[in-house]
């Protein structure tokens, strides 16, 4: 499980910096609370603290492709704050929830807007080409996507856990066609970092799932 107190230490010091002066706000830690309780909420099976931290350490990776590495980290830890397996509203209401607590929090509108602008776009992970925040992002997302056999595996179980109430048969033919709609995609990374080191292992992954989905 992820480390709690690193990841308390990791939204201090990215709230402190996405602030970028010294206008008195909140404490920021209440925040980071808060999001943290979200994350832990029971009805997660992968969109867990594990998911957050996994993001964040993906972030790290390719934040020298960032213009706003700061707003793309907040991104990362609102991105997935509301999550109801059954409600196909979460991005809108992460986005949302950024809105609110941001600017309470000491965060500039501007900056404010982007993280809320980047949270949405996880809905569809399509940045334009000339969005590098998105991209970073989008592709810190999908990195579990090229994960090893065994941790792919852990994530496609885990997702089959957070959908309990769907049917077996209408869960595979749904999982088959998002399988296919990324397969499809000219490229499922967009950073110069992601299409070399990540695309080729998650279309592999990507493919054996919906082969086993098909027997």
């Amino acid at each position: 499980m992820a480390d709690l107190d690193d990841l308390r230490d990791r939204w201090l010091r990215t709230l402190l910096a996405a602030r970028g002066d010294d206008t008195p706000a909140p404490a920021p830690e209440r925040y980071g609370e808060a999001l943290l309780e979200r994350w832990s909420e029971p009805q997660r099976r992968y969109h867990t603290v594990d998911h957050l931290a996994a993001v964040l350490d993906h972030v790290d990776v390719l934040a020298e492709y960032a213009r706003d590495v700061e707003a793309v980290r907040l991104a990362a830890w609102f991105h997935d704050a509301v999550y109801l397996p059954d409600r196909s509203e979460n991005e809108e209401r992460s986005a949302r929830l950024a809105e609110r607590a941001l600017p309470e929090a000491g965060v500039p509108a501007e900056r404010t807007a982007e993280v809320a602008r980047l949270v949405r776009l996880t809905v569809t992970h399509d940045p334009a080409p000339d969005d590098p925040d998105g991209e970073v992002l989008c592709d810190a997302d999908l990195a579990i996507l090229a994960a090893a056999p065994s941790a792919y595996a852990a994530y496609t179980a885990a997702v089959r856990e957070e959908y309990h109430f769907v049917p077996n048969d209408a869960f595979r033919s749904g999982r088959a066609d998002v399988l296919r709609q990324l397969l499809a995609l000219p490229s499922l990374f967009r950073t110069p970092y992601g299409r070399e080191k990540w695309e080729a292992t998650a279309r592999y992954n990507l493919s054996s799932e919906l082969e086993m989905l098909s027997l």
